[in-house]
């Protein structure tokens, strides 16, 4: 091994590279070839961090490993032959294919188009998500003086109703997109626009729930139906709601230790109308999936927070198509929503501005969250990027957060302590053998979140340590023999097992069945509760402590944050705004004051070509 390949086996060493990315480079090119080895380790690397494609731009001296090991990015852009012209270093290479030349319906690898390089997957899902996003017309199938009376009877006549505006967005348009902070109603917005819907349309509608995990499913399951029991509907109109919501992975028929889906373009979801919540964490490869296996009369309504983390997975779509909102309603359509709500809606003339932009509605006004409320003044503050709104928020004398301190190893046994108190409720009634229901119901009332999987501030390390402290204080007992499992102990499955019904994120409860085995309890979205004995479990993680990635779709009346003792990059805004979001009533921070000012300031950033291609100009999103 010599040259370039050494350099970057070097980088995998300092795990800057995975194994892989190298792996992928040298089946595409070898050291004679140094630039495009570069290019292609590099554009396998940027795909495992999250970024759809990688600008021919990035690839620069200073725009290796983002300014870190300086000297050996040096060194890798010299044994590259510091390459200037990328366009010539690409320019018949048999595994390129230019998507603006005429060989584009040659199949290769890697995709050059408009100046960014794609891996040929994530080149053509992104291709089918602009393009679902692009064609989905207005579609006006109602009468306006009707539609008007119905939000009106749904709504009110407030004159400022944004819920009422996303309403006549997604009556109005096959696809809409409706995007919010937690308490901003869009729950309850959807309820009202389901029921609208209904009223409005003549026969049997066929009205599926969705949503990216099966916590997210059965939140949205009991959200929604207790929103539908506030309405004014007839009973054959509450017949006609959808009992269940469902997670992305059931509705499309994952199939088991494989990629297939029952679900695609050859064989299309039986559907009319399709609600997708906590839309933000849909990952490009699942929206192209469901994009293709929509049929042509669906509705789809996304809702989610845009402000949230992105998807695990490449892309931040949801991100990326409420960008295109930011240019405004046209004057057209502003004209239009203004006719069916009665409120006023600023319409701006800028033909260069996204279609999609008349498809999005964003919701701003928090019902949950009042002017007393800590958590929503600094999920606000955080959001906003404001180190010094954040600072206010603390020290405003709010009783619904508190920030502790990680400065030494007593302050980190104090933590301890702290969390096992949080968790005692929900073992007490598990020692008094209380039914499934409440103990699962009793577990979603405290929850430790972390921004890292390792270390002692990781889900791993904390997940021991909770455990040993658990069992300091008597409040579990693990049994002899080395056994993980032991009565109350928390799983997150984190590999999807259709054939059991358990999917990626699934929380369950190990508990004693009536004849004395040990299950492991699961709730499911509508309302019953699986039990599953340990051993045919699917791949699983103890869950008294989760990544914050994981948490997103869920609640919890007291959410806890720890984050490490030194600044990562992997500290960002959105990390820290969503897990802020899954306080309820309460939010206790665990954290260094400058790492979590830090984090404050940066921003998660996902390289896309989504927005570009949806008649944007930013190629990089900000989600």
């Amino acid at each position: 091994m010599s040259g370039i390949t050494a350099l970057l086996q070097q980088a995998v060493e300092l795990r800057l590279l995975r194994s892989l990315d190298v792996q992928f480079a040298l089946l595409l090119a070898d050291d004679t070839q140094p630039a495009r080895l570069l290019a292609a380790a590099f554009l396998s690397a940027e795909a495992g961090e999250g970024h759809v494609c990688l600008p021919l731009s990035q690839l620069s001296r200073e725009g290796l490993f983002n300014g870190r090991y300086p000297e050996l990015a040096q060194a890798i852009w010299l044994a590259a032959g510091e390459p200037q012209d990328w366009m010539h270093v690409m320019a018949g290479w048999p595994a390129l294919i230019n998507s603006n030349s005429n060989s584009s319906e040659k199949v290769a690898p890697i995709v050059l188009s408009d100046g960014r390089l794609y891996l040929h997957r994530l080149w053509h899902n992104e291709g089918q998500v602009a393009h679902f996003f692009q064609a989905q017309s207005a579609t006006q199938q109602f009468a306006s003086e009707t539609v008007r009376e119905v939000l009106d009877n749904l709504f009110g006549t407030e004159p400022d109703n944004w819920q009422k505006i996303a309403a006549a967005v997604a009556l109005t348009q096959k696809t809409a997109v409706i995007s919010g902070g937690p308490g901003t109603g869009k729950t309850t917005t959807v309820a009202k626009l389901l029921a609208a819907l209904i009223r409005l349309s003549h026969g049997t509608l066929r009205i599926q729930l969705a949503a990216p995990t099966g916590k997210a499913a059965a939140r949205l399951t009991e959200s929604l139906g207790k929103a539908l029991q506030k309405l004014p509907v007839s009973d054959t109109e509450r017949q006609r709601f959808p009992a269940e919501a469902t997670t992305l992975h059931r509705l499309l028929g994952a199939q088991p230790e494989t990629q297939r889906l029952r679900y695609h373009a050859g064989n299309l979801l039986h559907l009319d109308v399709l609600v997708v919540d906590e839309a933000s964490m849909v990952d490009l490869g699942m929206m192209a999936n469901l994009i293709a296996a929509l049929p042509p009369q669906a509705r789809v309504i996304f809702l989610g927070d845009r402000d949230q983390l992105a998807s695990v997975e490449a892309g931040a779509v949801l991100g990326d198509i409420c960008r295109c909102a930011e240019a405004g309603y046209s004057v057209a359509r502003a004209a239009q929503l203004s006719a069916l709500t009665g409120c006023q809606v600023k319409g701006h003339d800028d033909a260069s501005a996204p279609a999609v932009r008349d498809a999005i509605c964003l919701l701003r006004k928090s019902y949950r969250f009042d002017a007393n409320s800590g958590i929503g003044k600094l999920a606000a503050a955080v959001n906003a990027g404001e180190p010094k709104a954040v600072e206010a928020a603390f020290n405003a004398g709010f009783s619904d957060i508190s920030r502790q301190p990680l400065n030494d190893g007593e302050a980190y046994q104090a933590m301890l302590t702290e969390i096992a108190e949080g968790y005692r409720p929900f073992l007490r009634l598990v020692n008094q053998r209380a039914q499934p229901a409440e103990i699962l119901a009793a577990f979603g009332r405290y929850q430790l979140l972390c921004a890292l999987r390792e270390g002692p501030f990781g889900v791993q390390g904390l997940n021991q340590r909770i455990e040993q402290k658990l069992m300091q204080l008597q409040l579990i007992r693990r049994p002899q023999g080395g056994s993980r499992w032991y009565q109350g102990r928390p799983v997150m499955v984190t590999r999807n097992d259709s054939a059991l019904g358990l999917f990626n994120g699934d929380i369950g409860i190990t508990l004693f069945d009536d004849e004395g085995l040990l299950k492991v309890f699961f709730p499911l979205p509508d309302g019953s509760i699986k039990a599953v004995q340990p051993s045919r479990l699917p791949a699983h993680d103890t869950a008294w402590a989760m990544t914050v990635h994981k948490s997103q779709g869920s609640e919890f009346d007291h959410t806890a944050l720890v984050m490490p003792a030194q600044f990562l990059p992997v500290l960002t805004r959105e990390l820290i705004y969503t897990a802020i979001t899954r306080a309820r009533k309460q939010l206790t921070l665990y954290s260094d004051e400058g790492v979590f000012r830090r984090a404050v300031q940066l921003r998660t950033q996902r390289r896309s070509g989504l927005l570009d291609r949806l008649g944007g100009e930013v190629i990089l999103s900000e989600s």
